[in-house]
């Protein structure tokens, strides 16, 4: 069989292993039942519908005919190490910062590896998605995020 669009090929690969991972790892925490899920219940039906859309681009990459092949190009490491960098720096950040520093900072670091990036629109964005964060985390889930910097904590007292 005649792989007949590598870039389809390897995002099709890529998106099996990764949600075949997640609805694995999922299988670690409760599910619940359809009425009252429990923890596991939506990262392993993200995980297979990951993984089911990833078969069907992997299945195209083998069946639809293109002209070149679709080779896959250079890999982008720069933006690839930007991203990366802001999730850890998220990660490692808000505990420390809070979800009203943070999130945007990470909007804004991630959208800075953009060869298009605008800081209005990434600042724009970073405001739309830090209140849609909280409405639904927060206000809507009742999560224990912190929302900002302890100070006590900062300053020893």
């Amino acid at each position: 069989m005649k792989i007949k669009s590598q870039k389809d090929f390897w995002s099709g690969l890529m998106f099996v292993a990764v949600g075949l991972g997640f609805a694995w790892g999922s299988t670690n925490y409760s599910f619940g039942v359809a009425a009252r899920p429990g923890p596991g219940y939506f990262p392993f039906g993200l995980g297979l519908l990951m993984a089911v859309l990833g078969g069907v681009v992997l299945f195209n990459s083998l069946v639809v005919e293109t002209e070149d092949g679709e080779r896959v190009g250079a890999f982008a490491w720069k933006p690839l190490l930007i991203i990366v960098g802001s999730v850890l720096v998220f990660g490692f950040l808000l505990p420390r910062l809070g979800m009203f520093i943070t999130l945007p900072l990470l909007v804004v670091m991630s959208a800075s590896a953009s060869d298009e990036f605008k800081l209005k629109e990434a600042l724009f964005n970073a405001v739309i998605l830090t209140v849609g964060s909280w409405a639904i985390f927060i206000y809507g889930l009742n999560l224990t995020i912190p929302l900002w910097p302890e100070l006590g904590a900062a300053t020893g007292g």
